[in-house]
């Protein structure tokens, strides 16, 4: 994966989520906002659990506390999500490498979930500044700056919705582990059973074969008694042979054998194989 694929599957991810702070209708508290990200107001953000703690400086000394968290998934839900992480194959391949599947949603919607947040008022949160309005400008700030992280790390979505990127990727690998173990566990008992299948060879009787042969496949050799030549019969002489004027003598008697070795060894076949016998 290039450096610049990698980078657009980051954007995306990030420009989702602030597709969302973008639905609000306050624009210039959104650019207030903005400008404290920019400026660096707002000072840490810690995690614990599913949701963000920061600390935002304003007007004031003293910064603000701010919170932020989304409703996180059961555990039968993830249990399912990520059981539909595992089936994809590609999925689970760029999971397990730390990157995040362009459509990543496909698996949560396809569980009636959204790991994104559909409105604003899906997020919870929280500032300790005398504002009444929600989100005010230093949640705002938090917001950008949350952008970024997921630019960074997109895993961090999934973390606010219950899962690390360390949880998500260990199950992965049970599960993955889990599907290849059956196969793994056949090999040894096929290994097991080739040595029973030897046979030690003795190089000396290698070609012998002492046991007794199927009498289907038995074929008696006619008696040596008489001569081939009274057993054919009499060669037919040149003058016999029809169109034979420019035939030789040799040719005749050539062509009358082949005629009667065939006619000798269609029957030997017959009886061979004990069919038309008596």
């Amino acid at each position: 994966m290039t450096n610049y694929t990698l980078q657009a599957s980051r954007e995306w991810w990030s420009q989702q989520w602030l597709d969302l702070l973008d639905s609000y209708r306050f624009k210039k508290r959104l650019e207030r906002a903005r400008n404290y990200a920019r400026q660096g107001n707002v000072l840490s953000i810690e995690f614990k659990g599913a949701k963000v703690l920061a600390r935002v400086q304003g007007s004031e000394i003293e910064p603000y506390k701010v919170s932020l968290s989304l409703e996180p998934f059961s555990d039968e839900q993830w249990g399912y999500v990520i059981e539909s992480m595992s089936q994809k194959a590609i999925f689970a391949a760029k999971l397990l490498a730390g990157e995040m599947p362009q459509n990543i949603e496909e698996v949560f919607t396809a569980n009636g979930l959204s790991i994104f947040p559909f409105t604003l008022g899906d997020v919870q949160s929280k500032c300790s500044c005398p504002d009444k309005a929600n989100p005010c400008k230093h949640i705002g700030a938090l917001y950008y700056q949350l952008g970024d992280r997921f630019s960074e790390d997109p895993f961090v979505l999934f973390q606010l919705r219950g899962r690390t990127k360390e949880q998500i990727i260990s199950d992965l690998r049970q599960l993955r582990s889990a599907k290849i173990k059956p196969n793994t566990t056949e090999t040894p008992d096929i290994q097991q059973s080739i040595p029973n299948n030897k046979y030690s060879v003795k190089i000396d009787s290698f070609w012998q074969y002492n046991e007794p042969l199927e009498s289907s496949l038995v074929v008696i050799a006619p008696s040596t008694n008489e001569m081939v030549l009274d057993v054919l019969g009499a060669i037919p002489l040149a003058k016999e042979e029809e169109n034979a004027v420019n035939s030789t003598s040799s040719d005749v008697v050539m062509k009358s054998l082949n005629t009667v070795y065939r006619d000798v060894s269609q029957k030997a076949f017959l009886a061979a194989m004990n069919v038309g016998g008596s």
